[in-house]
């Protein structure tokens, strides 16, 4: 029965992929940040895993041993009243446990979230009510409104480039967060918090706003277009001209 509610389990959360939310299973990390990520889960999770397993093992072996209807009527099972030894490796092992998976978090999110000093351009990201603003270092505004009926406007960036995120919030507290690519970083009015990405292959990646912001909250969906240079630089000038139309004529003075 285990086994088929965590079947059923998988194929439930399978079903959340695609339009209007993210897969609950983490894709393959693009991003050096996102793989830093990626690993610490790996190495927080199998240890529970099998920590867990061996706990629930051992407890159904001493159900299993030690049930009633295998014992004589009237048995009483020999009276423990303490171990000092044994309680002092069950009070250590799970501290040093829990301090192991601290310091392991602690390191990698303090290194995936200093701002970078050497990025080769920067976007300042800013979340609204409901939806989300790019704007680039050489003018180009994306404007893009969140929905749930279609794609949304994607945030359109070069590969191999280590591109500096500065989020800003405009009205309540949003997230940024595209699960292949970095962290949820927090975009909050008055201050302005740091990330960063670096994309290393061509491709799209699905995210989503990460704090509840309002009625509009579900449909801030965020798609992440990483391409080549030449296809950036190419995507660059058609919006530019696009948004800057060239102006008309003076009228001639009367």
């Amino acid at each position: 029965m285990a086994a088929l509610g965590l079947v059923a389990a998988a194929l439930l959360l399978s079903s959340c992929d695609g339009l209007g939310g993210i897969s609950p299973i983490f894709p393959t990390p693009v991003s050096p940040n996102g793989q830093d990520i990626y690993d610490l889960y790996k190495g927080i999770s199998i240890p529970a895993i099998v920590i867990f397993l061996g706990v629930e093992l051992a407890l159904l072996w001493v159900v299993l041993r030690y049930r009633r209807s295998k014992q004589p009527v009237g048995y009483v099972p020999p009276q423990v009243h303490g171990n000092f030894w044994l309680e002092i490796a069950w009070t250590a092992a799970p501290l040093a446990v829990v301090l192991a998976i601290a310091g392991y978090s602690f390191v990698t999110l303090l290194k995936d979230f200093q701002p970078p000093t050497n990025q080769q351009m920067t976007v300042v990201i800013s979340g609204h009510q409901f939806g989300w603003e790019y704007r680039y270092e050489n003018g180009l505004v994306v404007h893009q409104e969140g929905t749930l009926a279609g794609d949304v406007t994607p945030f359109v960036v070069p590969v191999n480039t280590l591109i500096k995120l500065q989020f800003q919030g405009t009205d309540v507290i949003h997230s940024w967060w595209v699960p292949a690519i970095s962290g949820k970083t927090d975009a909050v009015p008055g201050y302005d918090n740091v990330s960063w990405l670096k994309i290393s292959q061509p491709g799209s990646w699905r995210g989503e706003c990460a704090e509840l912001c309002g009625v509009g909250h579900s449909t801030m969906q965020i798609i992440v277009q990483a391409m080549s240079q030449s296809d950036y630089d190419a995507w660059v000038k058609t919006q530019l001209a696009t948004q800057s139309p060239a102006a008309s004529p003076s009228p001639s003075p009367s």
